[in-house]
């Protein structure tokens, strides 16, 4: 993975007592994003951004490690590797004769041959 300069994010601070990493960023924050995937200069993952905190021109990132080695990070220079892949969640509307409504919750079989061609 080769890291160019725009890609530089910031420095890790410290760890909370909460667990997470520290970031003092580098731009003020427009460009980081929570969700964005941080990694060392060598491409080692650091840890996902969860949310920017501080004064706007000069924000923090609270970033949940991914790391076990967080003695050895604190201080080194943190770079932006994209977003992780969101995870495919199980869709109802891609099963034959179930309709799923979002505003209601509610799960209805529409064709009862498609769902159950036993029992009809």
């Amino acid at each position: 993975m080769v890291i160019t300069k725009s890609e530089e994010r910031g420095e890790v601070m410290h760890l909370a007592k909460s667990g997470r990493l520290i970031i003092r960023l580098e731009t003020a924050g427009k460009e980081t994003k929570s969700g964005e995937l941080l990694v060392d200069a060598n491409g080692r993952p650091i840890g996902k951004v969860i949310e920017i905190i501080g004064p706007v021109n000069a924000p923090y990132a609270s970033v949940a490690p991914m790391t076990d080695r967080i003695n050895k990070i604190i201080g080194i220079r943190v770079f932006s590797a994209g977003f992780l892949p969101k995870r495919k969640s199980k869709n109802y509307q891609e099963h034959k004769g179930f309709e799923y409504s979002r505003k209601t919750s509610k799960l209805t079989i529409i064709n009862l041959k498609e769902c159950f061609p036993v029992y009809v």
